[in-house]
């Protein structure tokens, strides 16, 4: 372990060492919708750090070697009192950590943020703490006085600059911690999109044995402070610096360590139908925050071999199933998605998942949000797939929706009180909540969880069998793309779905239903090739030749290996994309040349070879001038972003791993 550790902090495991990455944000501190911190900027010092909408939520970081001052993280406070740029050598992003490299002076410099967001461990991924690691050594055969300071702004605890904080310096246990949040503390009374977390308590801790300087004060004071120049007054500015500054003594070659800690207490992380719950870690009355840093402190070093190991398996999994590029989508993809959702406890003691629709409109669990994340869930966590489901499954059987299809969503984020989009999407939902239990039912070898809804799911394939083959006007989960009626792709679903519930059936022991539904799936799929068929492929509406779409949600049909389809038809399809693709990417359909990356990445796998598809979409994530966490819905001529960003769909990305695991014993 040790060794271990020594190679990370000089990144030298080989794993860690690439050439430097360009994307477009670059995930830093990531746990929920609120906790959430990005550099949108190659060279982490060049700017100030911000909030996935964002909105600053500046973090600060500084070096001092032989009474020099370098900067390697944030941007200058005030004049910046005489502090040098570091130089960034470098940087990589994996599953679960972002790793920079800098020259400061005759020292290197390895900066490592880890969000150990390890989806198998629901304990862990749920525990709001990160870790931001300093290692240095240096260059030059020699031995040099460094120090390492770390400060994070009261900006990461509220929703805007005018609302006035209080701060706390204390000891726990072996930490030493400092501690922000908002006077008023106005617990879950906000909802809505671009919004932050303005309750709950922003926390910066350090071991007690490294005697660190503690500060709390401006950013600019904070930073002059450290730098050892003339402190200006604080002149009563609203953003206050939580600062640690610790001393590593002496460092030659061998390199120093020091981790600092940054947690977030939410308190209450959502309202569910009127009752406010915590989250996931907050199992009994001894999960408080302190107790929570405290073990995060103690299990350090298991925790970062478990986020290596963990990110050298999805780098491995994710280059055999598509190459290089595609793992890069794969590893930039996977924080963010997990961190656009937030697990909490339900009043049953029930696992719940929930999703924000971020910079969409805000819902929360939407279920046409949850079904293009689904494969990275299958993939490694089914139970946190159906965290994202049971809450619309119990929407439905307590009574308070009524309708014979699936809701679309549970409320406005952090609400999860009842829907509030304006419109339903009915073959849409349905559709997906039947293939998605279909899904998880493969993916775990049982149908257990089907079963548990069985009438539920029953209502809705029954509702699609009325209304799902040839769509009326309304809309999809493309509702940016306005209503279309007879829309091509969307009865896919519905045979997928109703396909869905005849697996089910069978597998729950319901010969004589599953037969009846198969029948149904395959007498669909036949008209379906006859109303769709255009030549050299398939319409995006029945009876509109000339026109073409995505048909992702054909995709099922090879993953789950429903054989609806000859493999001619997703052939035809796949060399019809190949001309119809763009500089960075393949448009959606023949109405706009937009596209969403999440639905390319399942078109793909109807393919035997995503590469053609993964290039575009790499050129996309390396020039894209729009520098947010990555949108999904972008522009194929240009690669600039049309809206969205920060959403859990990239999740989607994933399919073609899923593909392959399910596949493997085949």
């Amino acid at each position: 372990m040790k060794k271990l550790l020594v190679l990370l902090c000089l990144g030298l495991t080989g794993y860690h060492v690439r050439a430097q990455q360009k994307v477009p944000a670059y995930p830093l501190i990531t746990h929920d919708p609120y906790f959430s911190v990005w550099s949108a900027t190659d060279t982490l010092n060049q700017s100030a750090t911000v909030h996935w909408t964002g909105a600053q939520q500046a973090l600060s970081g500084l070096v001092k070697v032989d009474g020099v001052t370098y900067r390697v993280l944030g941007a200058p406070a005030g004049q910046g009192a005489g502090i040098l740029p570091a130089l960034q050598t470098d940087v990589a992003v994996h599953a679960t950590q972002t790793i920079y490299q800098f020259r400061c002076g005759p020292v290197a410099l390895t900066l490592t943020f880890t969000s150990p967001l390890l989806v198998r461990d629901l304990m862990l991924m749920s525990r709001p703490v990160s870790y931001v690691s300093y290692c240095a050594h240096a260059t030059d055969n020699r031995k040099h006085a460094v120090e390492v300071y770390f400060g994070a702004s009261t900006d990461l605890a509220v929703n805007g600059p005018s609302q006035p904080v209080t701060t706390q310096q204390y000891a726990n246990g072996e930490l030493a911690l400092l501690k922000a949040g908002t006077v008023q503390q106005p617990v879950l009374q906000k909802k809505g999109d671009d919004l932050r977390i303005d309750w709950g308590y922003l926390y910066v801790g350090v071991p007690q044995s490294a005697r660190a300087a503690r500060f709390v004060g401006s950013p600019a004071a904070a930073e002059q402070r450290f730098a050892g120049k003339k402190v200006s007054p604080d002149k009563g500015e609203r953003q206050q610096m939580l600062s640690t500054s610790v001393s590593l003594g002496m460092v030659g070659t061998a390199p120093k360590e020091q981790v600092f800690l940054l947690g977030y207490d939410d308190v209450y992380a959502i309202q569910y139908f009127h009752t406010n719950l915590k989250a996931w870690w907050k199992d009994s009355p001894a999960a408080t925050i302190e107790n929570a840093l405290n073990t995060a402190w103690k299990e350090y070093a298991a925790v970062l071999q478990q986020c290596e190991a963990f990110d050298r398996e999805l780098h491995h999994d994710a280059v055999a199933a598509g190459g290089e590029q595609y793992a890069a989508l794969c590893e930039l993809a996977y924080r963010q998605s997990v961190a656009a959702h937030k697990l909490v406890r339900g009043p049953k003691g029930e696992l719940l998942f929930l999703s924000k629709e971020n910079f969409s409109n805000g819902c929360i669990n939407t279920v046409d949000v949850t079904y293009p994340s689904a494969p990275l869930f299958l993939l490694y966590n089914p139970d946190l797939l159906k965290g994202m489901m049971t809450g619309i499954f119990e929407y439905s059987e307590s009574g308070r929706y009524t309708k014979p299809f699936a809701a679309h969503d549970l409320g406005t984020y952090p609400l999860a009180n009842g829907q509030v989009y304006g419109e339903d999407m009915p073959v849409e939902e349905s559709g997906n909540m039947l293939i998605l239990a279909g899904a998880i039912a493969v993916a775990e070898g049982n149908a257990d969880y089907a079963r548990a809804h069985w009438k539920t799911l029953t209502t809705w394939a029954d509702y699609l069998l009325k209304a799902g083959f040839d769509p009326a006007n309304q809309l999809c989960t493309d509702d940016f793309a306005g209503h279309l009626a007879r829309n091509a792709n969307l009865s896919l679903k519905a045979i997928m779905g109703i396909k869905s519930y005849a697996m089910l059936a069978g597998m729950l022991g319901e010969t004589v239903t599953a037969t009846r539904y198969d029948d149904q799936a395959r007498d669909m799929a036949k008209r379906w090739l006859e109303l769709a068929a255009d030549g050299d492929h398939y319409t995006l509406a029945f009876g509109k030749p000339g026109t073409w779409s995505q048909k992702y949600n054909m995709v099922w049909d090879k993953v789950l290996d429903y054989h609806l389809f000859p493999e001619a038809v997703y052939k035809k399809e796949i060399d019809y994309y190949l001309g119809k693709q763009q500089l960075f990417g393949l448009p959606l359909d023949s109405r706009k040349t937009y596209t969403k990356s999440d639905w390319i990445m399942w078109t793909a796998v109807l393919g035997d070879d995503i590469t053609p598809f993964v290039q575009p979409l790499y050129k996309y994530i390396t020039e894209t001038p729009t520098r947010v966490p990555l949108s999904d819905w972008h522009e194929t001529l240009d690669g600039k972003k049309v809206g969205f960003q920060a959403r859990s769909v990239v999740g989607g990305y994933y399919m073609k791993m899923l593909e392959r695991k399910l596949h493997s014993g085949k």
